[in-house]
C-alpha cells in the first residue's frame, strides 16, 4: 500500500497529457491511490514516447478501457463511485458525453471532488478551442514579457502554462475542495485553467506594471534579462553562470569579489547604465571556466550558480547531498517534492503498460475479489 501524507486518498485519473497527469503523479508520488483510466489506442496528443520514459506516468497502476462501450463505463463509474477525487484534462463536454461527467459522479458520490483541467477553462468564447502552453501564456500577458531586448518573445519550457499555471493550480484546488468535503460532506468541480492559472502567477507583476517599476518593453526590466545584476554570463570555456544579487549588501559582496571599486560603477539601479556595466561584467566572466567561477563565487552570498544542464544537475555535490534526483529502473529523474518531517520520501516505482495482467493486479485494490479477473474474462481489457 502506499504511504506517505496521502496515505488513504483515493483519486481515479482519466487518461490525459501534461499537466493532469503530472497532478496525478505528485498526488501519488506522496502517497495517494491513484488508478489511471487509459485508452486501449493511442490518443494521438503530445509527443510520442516509450511508456517508460513517460515520467509523469510513475508511481501508479494504470488500467486500458474502451470509454465508448457501456461496460467500461460502468466499471469506471465504479471505481468513481469509491474515490475521493477525479483528475480529467479533457475538453469541456467530453466527460459529460461519455457519461462520467461531475452531476452524474456527484450523484452517485456527493463527496466526490471533480478536478477538472483545461487551457481555456470550462466557459468562455474559446474554452472548446485546441490549444497547448504557449497559446494560454500568450493569451495571459506571460509570453510577452519573456525574451531579450529587441527580441521577439521567446517560447520558454511549458513550465508556466501547463505545469505551474495548470498542475499546481489543479493539485491546490483539488486539495482545497478535499479538505471542504472533508468538513462538510459536499464534493464539487474544480475548474483549473492554464489561463487563469498562468495568469494568477503573473499577479506580483501587474502590480510592477500598475505601478511604473516595470515597463512594458522586454529586456528593459530587472528580471527579464534587462539588469546586470540578474542575468546569465558566459565564460572562457563556452559554459555558462547565472548572477542575481538584487539586494544591495549581496550586490556589494560581488563587485568585492570581482575586485570592481563600486565608485567607478552609477548607481544600481540606473537604468541607462545596466547595458554598459552588463558588457563589462561580460568581459570579465570570459577570462575564466565555470569551473574557476564556481570556486570563487558558489556558496558565497553574490547570489551564484552555475548553468547546469539536466545531463549536470544530478551531480552537483548539494543536489546528490539532497538526492534532488533518484534513478529508478535506469532512469534518472527528479525525487519527490516537497519533503515531509513525519514521512520519510517514498521512493516512486516505474509507470507500467496497461496490459491485461496489469489492469487485473490494479483492480484488486479497487474491486472485490474475483470481479477483476471476471472482467478480464470478458474481454474488457482488450
Amino acid at each position: 500500500m502506499p504511504t506517505g501524507p496521502l496515505s488513504g486518498l483515493k483519486v481515479v485519473e482519466m487518461a490525459g497529457i501534461g499537466p493532469a497527469p503530472m497532478c496525478a503523479m505528485l498526488l501519488a508520488d506522496l502517497g495517494a491511490e491513484v488508478i489511471r483510466i487509459d485508452r486501449l489506442e493511442p490518443s494521438g496528443l503530445g509527443a510520442p514516447q516509450e511508456r517508460k520514459y513517460d515520467l509523469l506516468l510513475r508511481s501508479r497502476p494504470a488500467i486500458a478501457i474502451d470509454l465508448k462501450q457501456k461496460n467500461a463505463v460502468d466499471l469506471a463509474l465504479r471505481l468513481i463511485d469509491t474515490a475521493d477525487a477525479v483528475i480529467e484534462g479533457f475538453r469541456p463536454g467530453v466527460m459529460e458525453r461519455l457519461g462520467l461527467g461531475p452531476e452524474v459522479c456527484l450523484a452517485r458520490n456527493p463527496k466526490l471532488v471533480f478536478g477538472r483541467m483545461t487551457g481555456w477553462g470550462q466557459e468562455g468564447p474559446i474554452a472548446h478551442a485546441a490549444g497547448h502552453d504557449l497559446n494560454y501564456i500568450a493569451l495571459a500577458g506571460v509570453l510577452h514579457a519573456i525574451g531579450r531586448k529587441g527580441a521577439p518573445p521567446t517560447p520558454p519550457l511549458n513550465l508556466v502554462g501547463d505545469f505551474g499555471g495548470g498542475t499546481m493550480y489543479l493539485a491546490f484546488g483539488v486539495m482545497c475542495a478535499l479538505f471542504e468535503a472533508g468538513k462538510t460532506g459536499k464534493g464539487q468541480v474544480v475548474d483549473a485553467a492554464m489561463v487563469d492559472g498562468a495568469a494568477s502567477l503573473m499577479t506580483s507583476y501587474f502590480g510592477h506594471f500598475a505601478s511604473g517599476f516595470m515597463t512594458n518593453r522586454r529586456g528593459e526590466n530587472m528580471n527579464d534579462s534587462g539588469a546586470y545584476f540578474y542575468d546569465v554570463y558566459e565564460c572562457s570555456d563556452g559554459k555558462w553562470v547565472s548572477l542575481a544579487p538584487i539586494e544591495a549588501k549581496f550586490h556589494a559582496e560581488l563587485l568585492e569579489r570581482l575586485g570592481i571599486d563600486p565608485t567607478s560603477l552609477p548607481e544600481q539601479w540606473d537604468r541607462s547604465s545596466w547595458d554598459e556595466v552588463k558588457a563589462g561584467l561580460g568581459v570579465i566572466f570570459k577570462t575564466k571556466t565555470r569551473a574557476q567561477w564556481q570556486e570563487e563565487l558558489e556558496g558565497t552570498d553574490v547570489c551564484f550558480a552555475p548553468v547546469l544542464g539536466p545531463d549536470e544537475a544530478p551531480n552537483h555535490p548539494h543536489l546528490a547531498s539532497r538526492k534532488t534526483f533518484i534513478e529508478i529502473e535506469g532512469i534518472v529523474q527528479p525525487a519527490p517534492a516537497p519533503r515531509f518531517s513525519n514521512h520519510p520520501s517514498p521512493l516512486p516505482t516505474a509507470a507500467k503498460a496497461p496490459s491485461p495482467e496489469n489492469s487485473v493486479a490494479a483492480l484488486k485494490q479497487w474491486l472485490p475479489e474475483g470481479e477483476p479477473e471476471a472482467l478480464q474474462k470478458s474481454g474488457l481489457f482488450g
